[in-house]
C-alpha cells in the first residue's frame, strides 16, 4: 500500500472555544471538571463518624461550655450591689450557692451544682449550702461580669441558665475548685456522706 499525501479536511477552529480557553490556563481540553479524591471523602467521612460517636458518648456536656465560650461578651459589662434574698426581695440578690436574682431575672449558674438549702437533706448539706452561698455573694460584688447562655436558655423551672464569668474565668470553676460546688453533668447528687 503507499501512502497518500491527502490530509483530512478539518473544521477551521472558532476563537473563543472551549480547547482554546483551556490552552489559555494550560490545561488540557479533555481534562474535564475536577473531582473530589477518594482520600478527601474517607476523611470527610471519619469525621462526621468521629462527631456523631463524640456526641453519642457524653460529648454534649462539654458542647454547652465551648457554646458559652464562643457566645462570652470581651468585655465584663454587668454589675450590681447584691444582697440576700428575703421573702419579698427577688432583685439583684443570692437565693443559694448557685441561684440569684439579677435585675428582676432569676438566674441558674449553669456549669455547677451547690448544696440545696430549701430544705437540706443533712446538717453538712445546711452547712456547706451556706458557706457556697455567701461565697457566691462576694464573687458578685467583688466588679464587673458577664452572663453567657449555654445550649439551653432556661430549665423547668424558669431560672435562666447562665455560665458567670470574669475576665473570661468561670465564677462557678472558683467554687469548685474552693469544695463549695460540683461541675455540673445534668443530674443532682447528694451532699450527706
Amino acid at each position: 500500500m503507499t501512502k497518500s499525501n491527502v490530509v483530512p479536511f478539518r473544521k477551521p477552529r472558532k476563537s473563543g472555544s472551549r480547547n482554546d480557553r483551556h490552552r489559555w490556563q494550560g490545561k488540557s481540553p479533555r481534562s474535564g471538571p475536577s473531582r473530589p479524591r477518594k482520600p478527601l471523602i474517607a476523611i470527610l467521612y471519619a469525621m462526621i463518624i468521629a462527631a456523631g460517636g463524640w456526641l453519642a458518648f457524653g460529648g454534649i456536656n462539654n458542647l454547652s461550655g465551648l457554646v458559652a465560650a464562643a457566645r462570652t461578651p470581651t468585655g465584663d459589662s454587668s454589675s450590681a450591689a447584691f444582697s440576700f434574698c428575703g421573702a419579698d426581695r427577688h432583685v439583684n440578690c443570692i437565693v443559694d450557692g448557685d441561684t440569684f436574682w439579677f435585675e428582676g431575672e432569676k438566674i441558674r449558674i449553669a456549669d455547677i451544682d451547690t448544696p440545696e438549702l430549701s430544705p437540706p437533706r443533712c446538717e453538712a448539706e445546711r452547712i456547706k449550702g451556706e458557706a457556697a452561698k455567701v461565697r457566691l455573694l462576694a464573687l458578685l460584688n467583688a466588679g464587673k461580669f458577664s452572663l453567657s447562655a449555654g445550649l439551653r436558655d432556661e430549665d423547668k423551672y424558669g431560672r435562666k441558665l447562665r455560665t458567670v464569668t470574669r475576665a473570661g474565668h468561670s465564677l462557678g470553676d472558683t467554687l469548685v475548685n474552693e469544695g463549695l460546688a460540683r461541675r455540673w453533668d445534668g443530674a443532682r447528687h447528694g451532699w450527706c456522706d
